[in-house]
């Protein structure tokens, strides 16, 4: 008798509902069990036949960490395409990878942590590659592009499973892990939710990532907002990732709790599903859950509802229905259609900043390639491996025939001697070329740098036997040291030196090196290690110790050597060279991804690197044909008046030099758009941990000062009219049209931008804000009618007085161009608002963070789960002020009440400098703890009634919840 085949459990029943499904899978998982799944490396439950999951890979512009790998431009680059379609084909192609390289290699995972959507708030921000723009309308259309690549049509299954990264007002890389963000709710409202929240409205994000800092003094980890606003955006359960190490940073570097359950179970009822913490090991962060359990400090409904959002992410990549699963048999890696996808967004995200004819370049030209970034071609920490490789030089070489190119570097070329009169040198050895990270790995931050070559040695007796070594100076005294044969000088695991590196590169780079004057030569600090380089008897290696008093150059010693550098030839003479013979010079200037500016450390400074300027210096006046190239991550100041063309790119990946000379040569012309504003001078900076946009005037939202290049910036080689601006104003939104014309000789493409400015508001409102844009291809003469649909919302603020988004009633001008600044149309519409009356503050009071103005103060937690209060930055002096606060028409005002912690002073008083009240707080416990101080209205004030403006003055180290007025 056959035995009966026993029933397919419901969870594999692909025809019951999602919800059901996960339920059923739920019901049958042990505690245990489900204590395991909170960690980003979930084991097999084998019992079940539920596979390893792994949340987590990396897909920012190409899959990451795990060897070769179709490589498309930087983020940022992506963003300057302003092309929605194109991105979304991006993500497409990034999608289809991941599928290809999981077939054959399960390490591969399908929930990727692509795109980051922090906005481009400061340009010296470290991360700036990552983002997309400084604008929250174009960023959140770009990521949702991304998203919607990346998560494929399919109604039911996904291709892979998207998380935004970094929930939420992250943008500085100094202190990341311990510093606060000071978010007023119009910043947090109208600027930095802005940007997540149409992704993940549009159902195609599986989740978010918390980021490192604190917003408002409480960790992103434990935020409120997680279930206050991302969970409110879509019925479709969310998965929070939390980002590595930052639940243990809860304790150990923020100190915010004093234990790790407690800091455990409040990520967790705040929202965080998966635990990004000790690398694959999960026995530490289930042992801090279950003990959070046991204390009572979690419940089993708290990790069931952890594990549900995850379940739901499995089943919607058709991890349970494979044989239904459209995705599953995906093969497409490397194809012809990515390469050319990857040569067509790296076009299309040059941007030409000026040009006075000296492009395009002719035929037959004789170009001087020049400068550092000539012949490379850049990864970042979030690049996969390259499989194809296009620098500058190469694409010029296949463009225009290497006989009408020259080529200059400009690294100058030094050796170093000892005080002993040895120079160092690099042993000729025979050994195979090896990438770093072509194998993958789930954490390059762990890869080993090679210990095969034979360091360094001293030995050389005359400069003619010693290595002539390519000195490059990345700014920020940070040097890297190229051998004759091409690999940089690194430092492995057991110290020594070596040349042993196809790039600098990894997470703590050890390719660095800074001189330090010392007597009368140098030290060489090794930067990676901290370590001085000291000479040896079995090789050069970094020293046991910094002890500097004994520096010496003695072979045989410990201790840190003295160098002296000898210089055989400056970058800038051979770069002369090359620009007085040619007829046009191209500078290829730029930053390398790995250092000065990068995760883990911003930038000090928007000027490009000393040694930059000197070979442009050097080229602009041997040749006045000279155009700068840069390609950087991110914003520079760059003085462009002797200059008669510059042009900016993100590291554009595999194609980037193709895409430049195809641009250069006027084969394509350019039309990317500057994401973000690029300033003049660091005096136009605000300070990098200063995230009010609106009180410091910040981006081309606010900037009132004249920008280098204006946000949407971007010249062409042909010309374009816009005429014929048409609107339709109803209840249902409003219908802008107008058409743009290639008036030009050539085809090109033109992005054609729409800005809203509210042109009488009352309050601080943008300069002009973008509402709607299209890059649209036109042949000469061609013309292209172009029509917006707008919602009513793009008409809204956050009104702080109310708590709600609302219309002011007046005028909105539409302004219609190629910028921000070049403005060819403009119109006025009248939207129906909303009059609000002001404050009823009789009644509610005023809530301390809803101020409308504030000097000298900052945002902090009302207590460790929500709220907000204010406090005086540094424990000194602040002032808060809240307009058009009603008394009420009668019966006037008698008394003050503050919910206050802490111990200093509050100061009440009217706009004309009347004091109202003085409230003093006597200290309180812990800051948490909050008492209500209580005074009655100044005897001189006459009958408060009305409405006045109120200014709040903060003293000492107190925490101010709220104001309270009785009478």
């Amino acid at each position: 008798m056959t035995a009966p085949t026993p029933p397919t459990p419901p969870f594999r029943d692909p025809r019951l509902p999602l919800a059901k499904r996960v339920d059923d899978l739920l019901s049958r998982l042990t505690p245990d069990e489900r204590v395991t799944f909170l960690h980003q490396y979930v084991p097999a439950v084998e019992r079940l036949g539920v596979a390893e999951f792994r949340t987590g890979q990396e897909a920012l512009h190409g899959v990451a960490w795990m060897g070769p790998a179709t490589v498309f431009p930087q983020a940022v680059g992506l963003g300057a395409t302003w092309n929605d379609e194109l991105v979304r084909r991006v993500g497409e192609a990034v999608s289809k990878e991941v599928r290809a390289m999981r077939a054959r290699d399960d390490r591969v995972g399908l929930n990727v942590w692509a795109p980051t959507v922090n906005l481009l708030r400061h340009p010296l921000w470290g991360r700036n590659e990552e983002g997309y723009s400084e604008d929250p309308f174009l960023t959140s259309a770009i990521a949702t592009a991304y998203t919607r690549g990346l998560r494929g049509d399919h109604p039911v299954y996904w291709r892979t499973a998207p998380v935004l990264k970094h929930w939420l007002a992250h943008n500085n890389e100094t202190g990341r892990d311990v510093t606060s963000s000071s978010v007023r709710p119009r910043v947090l409202h109208e600027y930095d939710l802005r940007a997540f929240r149409p992704a993940v409205a549009a159902g195609a994000v599986a989740g978010v990532m918390p980021a490192y800092n604190l917003v408002n003094g409480r960790p992103n980890h434990v935020s409120p907002y997680l279930n206050e606003h991302l969970r409110g955006w879509t019925d479709q359960e969310l998965l929070v990732c939390s980002d590595a190490g930052a639940p243990s940073n809860l304790v150990d570097s923020e100190h915010y709790f004093d234990t790790h359950e407690e800091a455990t179970a409040a990520a967790v009822k705040a929202g965080v599903d998966s635990f990004t913490d000790h690398g694959t090991d999960h026995a530490k962060i289930v042992e801090r859950l279950q003990g959070a359990l046991k204390q009572g400090l979690l419940s089993e409904e708290d990790i069931d509802a952890a594990v549900r959002r995850q379940l739901s992410v499995r089943f919607r990549l058709g991890e349970f229905d494979p044989e239904l699963d459209p995705h599953a048999g995906t093969a497409e890696f490397d194809t012809p259609e990515h390469r050319a996808l990857a040569r067509e967004s790296a076009q299309q995200a040059v941007v030409l900043l000026k040009n006075d004819g000296l492009l395009p370049l002719s035929e037959g030209v004789q170009v001087a390639a020049v400068g550092l970034l000539a012949d490379e071609c850049k990864l970042d920490w979030y690049s996969g491996t390259l499989i194809h490789r296009s620098t500058p030089l190469e694409g010029l070489y296949e463009r225009f025939g290497a006989d009408n190119v020259d080529f200059a570097e400009g690294v100058d070329r030094v050796r170093l001697r000892t005080r002993a009169g040895t120079y160092l040198r690099v042993a000729e050895v025979d050994a195979a070329d090896e990438v770093r990270g072509a194998e993958g790995a789930l954490d390059p931050a762990l890869l080993a740098g090679r210990t095969d070559l034979p360091p360094l040695t001293a030995d050389a007796d005359t400069a003619a036997e010693g290595s002539e070594l390519a000195l490059i100076d990345w700014g920020d005294d940070v040097l890297t040291f190229r051998a004759p044969d091409g690999r940089y000088l690194s430092v492995a695991d057991d110290g020594y030196v070596r040349a042993s590196a196809d790039q600098p590169g990894g997470w703590v780079v050890q390719e660095t090196f800074r001189l330090e004057p010392h007597d009368d030569g140098h030290l060489l600090k090794h930067l990676g290690t901290g370590r001085y380089v000291t000479v040896a008897a079995d090789g050069v290696k970094v020293a046991a110790a910094n002890d500097t008093d004994g520096a010496t150059g003695t072979t045989g010693t410990d201790t840190p050597a003295v160098f002296v550098l000898e210089v055989a030839e400056r970058g800038e003479e051979a770069v002369a060279r090359a620009a007085a013979e040619a007829d046009v010079v191209l500078v290829f200037a730029g930053n390398d991804p790995h250092l000065t500016g990068r995760e883990t450390e911003d930038r000090t400074t928007l000027a490009l690197p000393p040694h930059q300027r000197r070979l442009l210096r050097a080229a602009r006046a041997a040749n006045p044909h000279t155009a700068l190239v840069l390609v950087s991550a991110y914003p520079y100041a760059v003085d462009p008046a002797d200059l008669p063309a510059v042009v900016w790119t993100a590291h554009g990946g595999q194609a980037a030099g193709t895409a430049l000379a195809a641009v250069l040569s006027g084969d394509v012309s350019p039309a990317g758009r500057l994401p973000q504003t690029w300033y003049s001078a660091d005096a136009d900076l605000p300070d990098l941990l200063d995230y009010d946009v609106i009180g410091s005037r910040q981006t081309y939202l606010y900037f009132e000062g004249t920008p280098l290049y204006p946000f949407g910036h971007g010249l062409s080689y042909t010309s374009f009219a816009y005429d014929s601006l048409e609107t339709t104003l109803d209840e249902g939104g409003l219908t802008v049209a107008f058409t743009v014309t290639n008036t030009g000789d050539r085809p090109g493409d033109e992005v054609a931008q729409l800005y809203v400015r509210a042109a009488g508001a009352s309050l601080p409102r943008p300069r002009r804000e973008l509402a709607g844009y299209r890059r649209v291809r036109l042949e000469p003469g061609e013309t292209a009618a172009l029509s917006f649909e707008l919602p009513l919302s793009t008409f809204e603020f956050w009104d702080v007085a109310h708590g709600r988004a609302r219309i002011e009633p007046g005028a909105y001008e539409l302004l219609a161009g190629a910028s921000s600044e070049d403005v060819r149309l403009r119109t006025t519409v009248e939207p129906a608002g909303e009059a609000a009356g002001p404050r009823p503050v009789r009644e509610l009071g005023l809530a301390a963070a809803d101020f409308d103005e504030q000097r000298g103060t900052e945002i902090v937690d009302r207590t460790k789960v929500s709220g907000d209060a204010v406090t005086a930055a540094g424990g000194g002096e602040g002032e808060l002020v809240f307009h058009a606060c009603d008394f009420g028409p009668k019966g006037a005002t008698t008394g003050v009440t503050a919910e206050v912690a802490g111990q200093g002073v509050v100061e009440v008083a009217l706009a004309g400098g009347e004091l109202v009240a003085s409230l003093t707080a006597g200290g309180t416990a812990g800051p948490y703890d909050y008492t209500t101080v209580t005074a009655a209205v100044a005897a001189d004030v006459p009958d408060l009634r009305g409405v006045h403006d109120v200014r709040i003055r903060l003293r000492g180290s107190l925490r101010l919840a709220r104001v309270g007025f009785t009478g």
